[in-house]
């Protein structure tokens, strides 16, 4: 009987024709009639998936990006953090200088309104450069996390923080890493704003764009419009002090809102003013992937924002279509502008080649250190006082995050403009490159 086994084995088996059409193993009861003495074979049957019907696997939720894309890894209280850029052009001069720059920038303890967690935030690139030029493969980015205390999180892996993912991220996976909020802390926009540093580098290099973000709001402290002139507003006007707003009058009144709620052990508020200068014409599609719809995504994926508007934003449903338009005309370069810019540069979804500006509404920080009602896991009432290290107010270390959202939107539509509208010779009547600045000067790439 062995021998017959084997026979059938190796014939009828391996060499059958399947009830899919395919061959080899993978019969379907039907297949079996013609067997002989079917009581002395043990059969397992499984049925290969057609060709047609692959199940994969995707990193749901942690990529960002078609062409320049970035999926970020880790948790508060991990290992580290960090991210993996996979489609970045080959030679690129890059370092981790690069990185570390941005990285200060949004790192914790910078000074009293911020956390006051201890963590240096030092980047390692782990793959993707080769003597200091990127190589156009994979540029893997890792930061250690160095200064954890899980024991801060013992109560708050019982009871969950209001308004925090606590829950809902057990109501979705039944499970959850407690300590510091897991994938939910903004320690995960670490990936964020390295990743964002090679895109502003490319933007700079290939097309002369300059992205900055500022802090325009706090709580009830409104910088009003028409203080700061978005054509010549700088990085150094902005880090001047450390709420991050370009006034020094009302960037004082910012501070003393966030050190008056700092003390009671509260939380507050406010909304961070983002533009872009010297972006292309054309950028965006139209439609579904709309350059506002792209940004909008962008930036409401990052931790604690509530709103985003661009241009004149909800105060243009105030105005009247003669008083919102923005009349075009021929600068003394033959270029095309606008005498105003309430569409915020971007009209039909498309940049128009006008200074780019939105605005990104944050809440105030979840954990607080007052006493809260809330559930326990087992839906038992309790109170809760949250420990650990938590932000005031989110806004000056958001700064380098939301500019680090706008660069990776920007190089991803850069590409998709260059792939499509570039690949044949451009209209010289209505086109310009995405290399050439709107402004007509010469651009010199700066590395």
């Amino acid at each position: 009987m062995a021998a017959a086994g084997a026979s059938i084995s190796s014939q009828a088996f391996l060499k059958g024709r399947r009830s899919d059409g395919g061959f080899g193993l993978g019969f379907s009861p039907s297949d079996l009639g013609g067997l002989s003495s079917p009581a002395v074979v043990q059969i397992c049957l499984r049925r290969l998936p057609h060709p047609s019907r692959r199940l994969e696997v995707k990193a749901i939720g942690n990529v960002f990006g078609n062409y320049f894309k970035v999926a970020t890894y880790g948790e508060s209280h991990g290992g580290g953090v960090g991210c993996t850029i996979s489609g970045c052009p080959p030679r690129l001069p890059l370092s981790e200088a690069d990185m570390q720059a941005e990285l200060d920038r949004r790192r914790p303890g910078q000074s009293r309104i911020t956390t006051p967690r201890k963590e240096t935030d030092t980047c390692k690139i782990l793959s993707g450069i080769s003597e200091g030029m990127t190589t156009g493969t994979p540029i893997h980015v890792f930061v250690p996390n160095t200064d954890q205390r899980s024991h801060d999180y013992s109560e708050m892996s019982i009871a969950y923080r209001p308004s925090h993912a606590d829950a809902t991220y057990d109501f979705k996976y039944g499970i959850r890493s407690v300590q510091g909020g897991g994938r939910s802390s903004a320690r995960e926009t670490i990936g964020r704003v390295a990743a964002g540093a090679v895109a502003k580098k490319i933007l700079r290099i290939k097309s002369g764009v300059e992205i900055l973000a500022y802090v325009s709001q706090v709580h009830k402290v409104v910088l009003p419009d028409g203080v700061i002139d978005y054509d010549s507003v700088t990085v150094d006007q902005i880090e001047s002090n450390i709420v991050r707003c370009p006034d020094p009058e009302y960037a004082q009144k910012m501070i003393d809102a966030i050190d008056a709620v700092r003390v009671k052990g509260d939380s507050v508020g406010g909304v961070v003013t983002c533009i872009a200068r010297n972006v292309p014409r054309g950028l965006g599609s139209p439609v579904f992937d709309k350059l506002e719809a792209e940004f909008a995504k962008a930036m409401m994926s990052l931790p604690a924002t509530r709103g985003v508007e661009f241009g004149s934003g909800f105060s243009g449903a105030l105005m009247m279509g003669s008083q919102h338009n923005d009349e075009f005309y021929t600068d003394d370069n033959g270029i095309i502008r606008t005498r105003t810019n309430r569409s915020g540069g971007i009209q039909g979804g498309i940049s128009n080649g006008e200074t780019i500006y939105m605005r990104v509404c944050f809440k105030p920080t979840s954990t607080i250190g007052k006493k809260q009602n809330t559930v326990t896991r087992n839906r038992e009432e309790t109170e809760l006082l949250a420990r650990g290290r938590h932000d005031p107010c989110v806004l000056p270390r958001a700064v380098p995050m939301v500019e680090a959202m706008a660069a990776l939107v920007l190089v991803d539509q850069l590409m998709a403009q260059i792939a499509q509208c570039e690949m044949f010779p451009i209209n010289l009547d209505l086109q310009r490159s995405v290399a050439e600045p709107i402004n007509g000067s010469v651009k010199v790439p700066s590395v």
